[in-house]
């Protein structure tokens, strides 16, 4: 399978890979990372997870003029594709694409030789992170014959360009968290590939979520409103230590307590207030796993003024306590770093 990016303007290849279209879950994934910055008219940064039958790019890009960029697969593959930018105008050989890209969107599509072209519009942050999979691995995370994906199987074993949905759908959390999960890896080695292959089949499970556990109509939500329930969405993830009170975001994002309860389940499948509390017990997951914090810590680190409070909020959350899911992340990764050795 061959990936190229390439900037059409300059004919600056951005991505150039090729890699083997076999399973292979002993191959270890490698890292390659681009960064093209020319003051302050053009800046490309984008990080590459290689290996057999799996490239995943987390791209980021950012001009003063406008700039049209062509992207090329030249085989069968699956791509879990995640927009964190608007406005892109975007045309796909073989596929009927929405013509413009929408801000924190998710879709997966097949494609056999995969060629399009992205209209960049000037002084805006782009960001991409495109999972693409040959089709022995998909294959390999998701069986052929599951009738949770059925249509979407069908067109693959035909060779037809498809859409897993007709158009792409907001993030849900889950969604949000596990991407964001991929981004900041830092593993090395052998547990990098099973760590990241793990949330590819986790975020895999939530994009399928999406067509069985349909949030409430968001066609009814105009799109100003839509841009203002993302924003409440970013001030909440932004700190979320001292989040505001319902009539505080309310007046924050200019938009009213109804149109804010309402929207915001409809859009992201959860309340502000369980939005609140998820992001904090992430983030306490976290501290617990990379940064070994203490139960006070982690309280302290997430918003919470009383550690009782934090405890039972994280026991409600995940079903055992803070303490106990300290012994349980000290004796997986005693587990993991055992596996890796015998790799």
């Amino acid at each position: 399978m061959k990936i190229n990016a390439t900037l059409l303007t300059s004919e600056t290849p951005i991505i150039k890979i090729q890699i083997g279209d076999k399973y292979y879950p002993k191959s270890i994934l490698t890292e390659e990372n681009v960064n093209i910055q020319n003051g302050d008219s053009e800046k490309i940064v984008s990080r590459h997870l290689i290996t057999e039958g799996l490239v995943l790019l987390d791209t980021q890009m950012y001009y003063s003029t406008p700039r049209t960029v062509s992207f090329e697969i030249d085989e069968e593959s699956v791509v879990m594709n995640f927009i964190y930018s608007s406005n892109v105008e975007t045309y796909i050989d073989q596929l009927e694409s929405e013509k413009y890209s929408r801000k924190n969107t998710h879709n997966i599509f097949y494609t056999n030789n995969f060629k399009a072209t992205f209209n960049i519009p000037p002084f805006t942050e782009i960001n991409y992170l495109s999972i693409i999979l040959s089709k022995e691995f998909y294959y390999n995370i998701i069986n052929e014959d599951w009738q949770l994906h059925e249509k979407f199987s069908k067109k693959i074993l035909e060779k037809q360009s498809s859409y897993l949905t007709s158009k792409y759908l907001p993030f849900t959390p889950a969604i949000q968290w596990v991407t964001s999960e991929i981004k900041n890896c830092t593993r090395e080695g052998v547990l990098k590939r099973i760590y990241i292959e793990s949330k590819i089949k986790e975020l895999l499970i939530h994009q399928l979520e999406t067509l069985i556990i349909k949030p409430l109509e968001t066609d009814k939500i105009n799109q100003e409103d839509y841009d203002k329930l993302l924003e409440a969405k970013k001030i909440l993830e932004n700190d979320y230590r001292n989040t505001p009170t319902l009539p505080e975001l309310s007046r924050l994002i200019s938009l009213n307590e109804f149109k804010l309860k309402k929207g915001f389940k409809a859009c992201f499948g959860t309340t502000v207030k369980s939005y609140i509390i998820k992001l904090r017990m992430e983030h306490a997951k976290e501290l617990f796993q990379n940064k070994k914090a203490t139960v006070s810590e982690a309280a302290y680190k997430c918003g919470y003024k009383d550690v009782s409070h934090f405890s039972a909020a994280f026991k409600n959350y995940y079903g055992f306590s803070p303490q106990k899911f300290k012994i349980n992340t000290d004796i997986i990764q005693f587990w993991l770093i055992g596996f890796s050795l015998l790799w």
